[in-house]
């Protein structure tokens, strides 16, 4: 879970997953949302590979990423228990 809130504090990284929302796209077609350098977009796309938030696929010579829902899930189940469990505390 550490991985994941890391990975979804930083505003590009988030503005990666929201154009990953729409559908697969590759790293250079990620790019062209951002001023910042390739090794710089690859670190960001590391962090969130890392943190499972996206998958890979291989098409040809370029590598696809998409958004890995599952965790998405485990991380929204985390939020909200975490905020019961405060209601609960207060009560």
């Amino acid at each position: 879970m550490q991985a994941v809130l890391e990975a979804i504090s930083d505003p590009t990284r988030r503005k990666i997953l929201d154009l990953l929302k729409k559908g697969e796209k590759s790293a250079g077609e990620l790019g062209e949302h951002f001023d910042i350098s390739g090794p710089s977009m690859s670190h960001h796309l590391s962090k969130l590979k890392a943190a499972d938030l996206v998958q890979t696929r291989r098409s040809g010579q370029s590598i696809l990423y998409s958004i890995n829902t599952s965790v998405f899930d485990d991380a929204a189940q985390f939020v909200i228990g975490f905020f019961q469990s405060q209601r609960e505390t207060r009560s």
